[in-house]
């Protein structure tokens, strides 16, 4: 069986590049509508995020054409694939397989293949499978340990069952990595600590004051991305009640149609702050736009009530003597970023136990790829034994007309019982071998021969 991997991601390609890659659902589709019109045999997967785009396939080989699972590290052996082997459909040599899709996919995005090419990993075998359990626990992301690589992976998997793209191999691959990347969040911390500022400001500071968050009146100030991830993180933790206040209307509008929250001009800043209990803030003001006498000409109309302010802006919005009022909780970018750089440190002390978590599992897919690829033949030899166990058994009732069905059931469990020590030696030698894929690879192709199952 063949596996591959390739695509663009942060670390080989720039979003400019990505961005010329990229998959929409619709494009995803008919891709793989394409491939699998063109290459019925061929199993496929297409991944599109914004920081990757990648493409996994699969091929079923014929039982005596090899396999390219060999364990990380090594490099596929292609002597069992000459560069003229191919199918009339897709190559059989690994090689061949990523320029095909390579090709393929450069065509369908108007792309020079070169350039392509230049700009993509590609991996083979055991390699292709390893990236996978990496992209999917969340060990290959620009940030290790995000939280949404997994959802994405199991999306991309979901879309590619429902186009018909995806077969046994795939299925088993992609199954496989949603239990690896489950097994990586319960067995390490890897995915415990937030280490963007965003997501920092919600569970280790905005947590700290608010118990509960349903019934908290959140004050949005700017409508740019850092703003909108900030909200995502806060409508995660129960907040209904959202306002927007950008200079910008339009862009306040767009952001509050997202999040169903309400829009007010920046003329009212004053209003909105008087009802608010947490403010996230994020504008391009070159000064203070909330200046501490400005806020003490609120505090009666507030009641004194307690405000959770996230000045995520440089230079900051919120003048620095807020922090000194005892009702108020001011945290600036520079408080959270301390805490996203610890995060990260602890993230990559666990690093190391999640790889090897990867890697066992790897091993044991890999183990139970090659035993399934044995298992069709001790299929076929089991069946190649019961057909003259079968005829000698029907010869020998026919002779004795007078036995018992107590007596021919015993005769037939000492017939089993006989073609099972025949074969203990072959299965016991085909199991060893799966250990290693060239021993396996000589001994299938040998059983095959020396007892005629083609």
């Amino acid at each position: 069986m063949i596996w591959l991997a390739l695509g663009c991601r942060y670390r080989e390609a720039e979003v400019s590049m990505r961005e010329k890659l990229a998959f929409s659902e619709a494009q995803i589709r008919e891709a793989l509508e394409l491939l699998r019109t063109r290459y019925p045999e061929l199993e496929t997967v297409i991944l599109s995020t914004c920081n990757r785009v990648e493409i996994y396939a699969a091929l079923e080989l014929g039982p005596d054409e090899g396999t390219t699972d060999d364990p990380p590290g090594s490099s596929p052996n292609s002597s069992t694939f000459p560069p003229d082997a191919q199918t009339p459909g897709f190559p059989k040599d690994p090689e061949a397989g990523l320029e095909t899709l390579l090709k393929f996919w450069s065509e369908l995005k108007g792309q020079d293949l070169e350039v392509v090419k230049a700009e993509c990993f590609q991996l083979t075998g055991a390699k292709a499978i390893h990236h996978l359990f990496m992209v999917a626990s969340s060990l290959d992301s620009m940030i290790v340990g995000e939280g949404q690589i997994g959802g994405q992976v199991q999306s991309a998997y979901n879309l590619a069952v429902e186009c018909g793209s995806v077969g046994p191999l795939l299925h088993s691959a992609f199954q496989r990595a949603g239990n690896i990347a489950r097994k990586v969040t319960a067995e390490t911390a890897i995915h415990q600590y937030r280490t963007s500022v965003p997501s920092v400001a919600v569970s280790c500071f905005a947590r700290q004051i608010f118990e509960h968050f349903e019934s908290k009146h959140t004050l949005v100030i700017g409508a740019g991305k850092m703003a909108e991830e900030t909200l995502l993180y806060l409508r995660d933790e129960g907040v209904k009640t959202i306002t927007i206040v950008n200079r910008n209307i339009e862009k306040a509008q767009r952001m509050a149609a997202q999040f169903q929250g309400n829009v007010r001009p920046w003329e009212e800043l004053d209003a909105a702050l008087t009802e608010a209990d947490l403010v996230v803030s994020i504008t391009g003001a070159m000064e203070p736009i909330v200046t501490l006498e400005r806020f003490r000409a609120l505090e009666n109309q507030r009641n004194f009530r307690p405000l959770f302010v996230l000045d995520l802006a440089v230079p900051r919005d919120f003048d620095p003597r807020l922090a000194q009022l005892e009702n108020v909780y001011l945290y600036s970018v520079d408080d959270l970023q301390s805490v996203c750089d610890a995060n990260q440190a602890a993230r990559e002390r666990d690093l190391p136990a999640a790889q090897k978590i990867v890697n066992e599992q790897l091993h044991a897919f890999l183990l139970d790829i090659r035993h399934r690829k044995s298992g069709r033949v001790i299929s076929e030899l089991r069946q190649y034994w019961d057909q003259p166990k079968e005829k000698e058994l029907e010869r020998l009732f026919r002779k004795l007309p007078d036995l018992t069905d107590a007596e021919k059931r015993e005769i037939e469990y000492s017939f089993d019982r006989l073609v099972n020590k025949l074969l203990h030696p072959t299965l016991t030698s085909l199991h060893e071998a799966g250990e290693n894929p060239e021993n396996q690879r000589g001994l299938l192709k040998a059983v095959r021969k020396l007892f005629r199952l083609d």
